[in-house]
């Protein structure tokens, strides 16, 4: 009799939705693909005004079982049947997992009322739990910000908790999306055990145990009081919330520095009071706008005045404040400067890093490639050790003393030295930028480097125009035979590898 009531009501179940959804249309179709634990992916389209309860009539007669039998899970969390749509906090191409477990059936005993078995099937339908979006609310997923949880309610509509760099499509700062996956078998159909509470839960590994529904998963198994068990450890990461979901693996780098302002704390350079600021990692915690903390790193990217962590590798900021052991961590939250300027922080944090490794850069104008000479050998010449290429850019040999041509001898003193920063003479600041462009001769000057390679012997400028590499030197008293592509005395191997190019 069980095996028939079971069929009558599936099949009462199959044609009341065919009716239901017939009539009703869907107006702002969501399309959502749907994962299953028997290795297969549904595209459905959902009204966001629908339920969970919804989705799961749809998605049981493709899985071959009833309503009752399948839980969605998302974001770790298994959510409610009762939980609507568009509370999810899904956006387009959004990935849901259907679990399909075997239904429990009710003990109808005969104690049991038909009051009591139908208040039971209704619990059984109505289980789950919110979605971690929803359950972190409010939570600024800092320890020192706990206590913000009680904010007021209308604190809580419009207004963004997660801030992300997105490096494709959308190539910006944005609002993003907490996502948890099993950390063993990569698998989004997991459930947490407890919400994180502070960013070392996310951003650490081994914080938050979960359960994962993949058959397919297999941790190691731990050892204690002499009980063999598996653990099954949460892998968070965060998704743009502005551009359609391009899979399970589309991540966004998270800007942790940057919250909500839920405190209204004064930016401690122009005080004003701002809905997200970044909150530097002092131990005052010191709180800036994000207009300011961008002047404050364009002033101090002009000036080359960023710090280079030798440590951990990065090229940063500390707090303005002069607070000890506040360089920013995260390098990404640069993003924030313009495209132009975060390339030249690039370049900037990659020139620091050749010249702090012993290296030097490509004197050539337009060129600027970092170079790591190898260490050289025991009984090397001074020469040899002088003697520069820039293999992988412009080709240009130079000394390594004085950064000109290669030359033999005593290196000789420059007419000018390059500088970095302001120049200051009695009260009159120069920017090197517009001193570059207010150079009287400055034209000639870059006209002459380019086009002409400096004897190797007396430094004269010698132009090439035209015939074999076998340059000799027209300075009286110089007379030098050397070769223009080695820019090193002539010899038998110059003439026979590129005598003529």
């Amino acid at each position: 009799m069980s095996f028939v009531f079971d069929f009558v009501r599936n099949l009462f179940l199959k044609m009341l939705q065919l009716v239901w959804f017939g009539k009703r249309r869907i107006s702002n179709s969501l399309c959502i693909y749907v994962k299953t634990n028997t290795g297969n992916t549904l595209a459905v389209d959902l009204d966001p005004k629908w339920d969970i309860k919804n989705v799961k009539e749809i998605v049981a007669p493709r899985m071959g079982t009833s309503p009752e039998d399948i839980k969605i899970i998302f974001a770790g969390k298994e959510l409610h049947n009762s939980t609507i749509i568009e509370e999810c906090d899904l956006g387009q191409q959004s990935i849901l997992h259907a679990i399909k477990t075997p239904h429990q059936r009710l003990n109808r005993s005969k104690d049991t009322s038909t009051i009591e078995e139908s208040s039971e099937l209704s619990d059984l339908n109505d289980s789950g739990g919110k979605p971690m979006n929803e359950t972190l609310t409010d939570l600024p997923l800092d320890d020192s910000d706990l206590q913000e949880n009680s904010l007021k309610e209308d604190h809580r509509e419009n207004r963004a908790h997660f801030f992300v760099y997105c490096s494709a499509p959308c190539r910006a700062v944005t609002t993003g999306k907490l996502r948890v996956r099993c950390a063993t078998c990569k698998s989004g159909a997991v459930t947490v055990d407890r919400d994180p509470q502070c960013w070392p839960d996310v951003l650490q590994p081994r914080k938050i145990t979960v359960h994962c529904e993949n058959d397919l998963c297999s941790a190691p198994a731990t050892i204690s009081d002499d009980t063999e068990t598996q653990v099954l450890y949460a892998h968070f990461y965060f998704k743009c919330a502005n551009h359609a979901s391009l899979g399970e693996q589309d991540e966004a780098v998270p800007l942790y520095l940057v919250k909500p302002n839920l405190r209204k704390i004064p930016c401690l350079a122009c005080t004003d009071v701002r809905d997200t600021v970044l909150v530097f990692p002092c131990e005052a915690g010191h709180v800036t706008c994000l207009d300011c903390f961008k002047d404050y790193c364009a002033v101090r990217l002009r000036e080359r005045q960023f710090q280079f962590d030798d440590v951990k590798g990065y090229y940063t900021l500390p707090c303005p404040a002069g607070c000890p052991d506040s360089l920013i961590p995260e390098v990404h939250h640069f993003h924030l400067l313009t495209s132009q300027q975060y390339e030249q922080y690039q370049r900037f944090s990659t020139e620091e890093y050749v010249l702090r490794a012993g290296g030097l850069l490509c004197p050539r104008p337009d060129c600027g490639m970092g170079i790591i000479p190898e260490s050289p050998d025991d009984g090397t010449s001074d020469e040899a050790c002088r003697r520069i290429q820039c293999i992988g850019g412009c080709g240009y040999v130079f000394c390594r003393r004085c950064l000109q041509g290669f030359h033999v001898g005593e290196c000789e003193l420059q007419p000018y030295e390059f500088f970095n920063g302001m120049l200051k003479s009695g009260g009159y600041s120069v920017d090197p930028e517009r001193a570059k462009d207010a150079k009287w001769d400055e034209a000639t000057m870059v006209t002459i480097k380019i086009s002409t390679k400096p004897c190797p012997k007396c430094r004269t400028p010698t132009e090439r125009d035209g015939g074999c590499m076998h340059m000799v030197c027209t300075r009286a008293g110089c007379g030098y035979h050397w070769c223009w592509v080695c820019q090193t005395q002539w010899t038998r191997e110059c003439m026979g590898n590129h005598w003529f190019g």
